[in-house]
């Protein structure tokens, strides 16, 4: 996979320089919209990165926010067309697309598994296992198509440039046997081999620290180039959630933190995965 420019990404650093020049215009989501006769909702999406601009949005939203810098002006007008463009996990049909999209330019990443060993380190094997099991069951060739662009997105943590990736798991992710112990064997080799990665780091919460703050939950924080805003992605049953206030990124940085001075050192957690690869092994 070649380096990508998101378009994820374009718009939602589009959105957030829209959004710093109608505050510091004075002006409403409400106010703005009624003067270009646009509705709401499409201010209001093109602001979180969800909608589309065109070039004659910019446009207007530029002559209204009286931007007449021709260089400030046509960065906007170039962040608009590539928002539009296709990326490569477009064609995968993704329920997750929009994760995909912030993650392929994200600087940092930490990752806080409960449960299951992160996308960005799974064997295909492991993940087949996975996508098997969930509800409603996936034809085999959706699942194929799964655990291909999973494959896919792992390219970016070798790739020129790569981001800086910190994985927390619970204890328990590395005990769940996902596919047999023959894949529980080659799954966690692969977390011993990956994280010999400069820009990884690997860390396991044992048992034994018992309760910590994120025993019931699993989310990602997403660290961006500025303007674009960081993100806190909040997976679940019921869903998936974004969010970028200040404050929820402060709360989940310190849990995050929080995670990080309770688990085993990086080390520690390696040789833990090792003991527990060479059981699962011997089981085969």
């Amino acid at each position: 996979m070649s380096e990508v420019r998101s378009p994820t990404v374009r718009r939602r650093e589009l959105g957030a320089l829209l959004r710093k020049l109608r505050t510091e215009k004075g002006l409403t989501v409400e106010q703005a919209a009624d003067r270009l006769l646009f509705s709401m909702s499409k201010l209001s999406r093109m602001e979180t990165g969800h909608g589309v601009a065109t070039p004659r949005d910019v446009r207007d939203l530029c002559d209204l926010y009286g931007v007449t810098d021709e260089a400030e002006r046509d960065h906007m007008m170039q962040l608009a067309a590539e928002g539009k463009q296709q990326a490569w996990w477009q064609s995968y049909e993704l329920n997750y697309a929009t994760y995909v999209g912030l993650e392929a330019e994200a600087v940092a990443i930490g990752d806080f598994q409960s449960s299951v060993v992160p996308g960005l380190l799974q064997i295909a094997d492991y993940a087949r296992a996975g996508h098997e099991a969930t509800m409603p069951r996936l034809s085999p060739n959706r699942i194929d198509m799964q655990i291909k662009a999973k494959l896919t997105r792992q390219s970016l943590l070798t790739r020129a440039s790569p981001p800086l990736f910190t994985a927390i798991l619970d204890e328990a992710v590395l005990h769940r046997v996902a596919g047999g112990p023959r894949v529980m064997t080659a799954q966690l080799a692969h977390l011993i081999e990956v994280a010999r990665l400069p820009n990884v780091t690997i860390q396991v919460i044992p048992f034994t620290v018992g309760s910590h703050p994120g025993l019931e939950s699993n989310f990602n924080i997403l660290d961006m180039v500025p303007p674009t805003p960081s993100v806190v992605f909040v997976e679940g049953l019921v869903g998936s959630v974004y969010l970028e206030r200040p404050e929820d990124l402060k709360r989940y940085r310190e849990v995050f933190e929080r995670l990080q001075m309770m688990a085993l050192s990086p080390k520690d957690s390696i040789d833990m995965i090792s003991e527990i690869r060479t059981r699962f092994k011997e089981n085969r």
